[in-house]
């Protein structure tokens, strides 16, 4: 018997290789991958401030709308890992910081042993901190990159680094957060 591949065969060959990795997807759970659902920030807010930031612990979305509206962007988030983390309501960002600095919280001092981290690419904020009327509750960036499109945060709304400099450039000191 000979393997004679016509064109037809080929192609029938390959469309069943692409069908395989979805129907594995689908009877099992991804694990890094977003569902963003669309936000309007008439929704949260009465008018746009200085600008407003609408973070979808559900989807792992943050979105942003500048002042007068004009600009609009979606970013995927690192959200908590679990309810009891996660703070969700009204804030609004208090502070702003390039190369930020962490310190625990008691709590994930006793939980983990966690220790103080100075700037650098050892830190969990990654490169870019804007910090929010809560305490301990930031937007930030961070240096390991499989935490984004996961609950992976002990509280905070992650996004890779180079996102989290552009939103930061966007936003200004003023700017008011729904978490949700």
């Amino acid at each position: 018997m000979s393997s004679i591949f016509t064109r037809r065969t080929l192609l029938a060959a390959c469309l069943a290789g692409l069908a395989l990795p979805a129907a594995a997807q689908s009877t099992g759970t991804r694990r890094n991958a977003s569902s963003f659902h669309m936000q309007d920030w008439r929704d949260h807010f009465d008018d746009l401030g200085v600008g407003t930031i609408v973070a979808d612990t559900t989807s792992r979305a943050l979105h942003y709308w500048n002042a007068d509206g004009s600009d609009y962007r979606l970013y995927p988030t690192s959200v908590p890992t679990s309810e009891d983390l996660t703070k969700r309501g009204y804030t609004k960002i208090v502070r702003k910081k390039v190369g930020p600095d962490w310190t625990p919280t008691p709590s994930q001092r006793e939980r983990f042993g966690w220790e103080y981290v100075p700037p650098g690419p050892d830190n969990p904020l990654g490169t870019h901190a804007m910090y929010l009327d809560w305490p301990a509750y930031l937007i930030h960036g961070t240096h390991d990159t499989r935490k984004i499109g996961r609950p992976s945060s002990d509280g905070c709304i992650g996004l890779y680094n180079a996102q989290i400099e552009e939103l930061f450039g966007l936003c200004p000191v003023g700017t008011q957060v729904r978490v949700i």
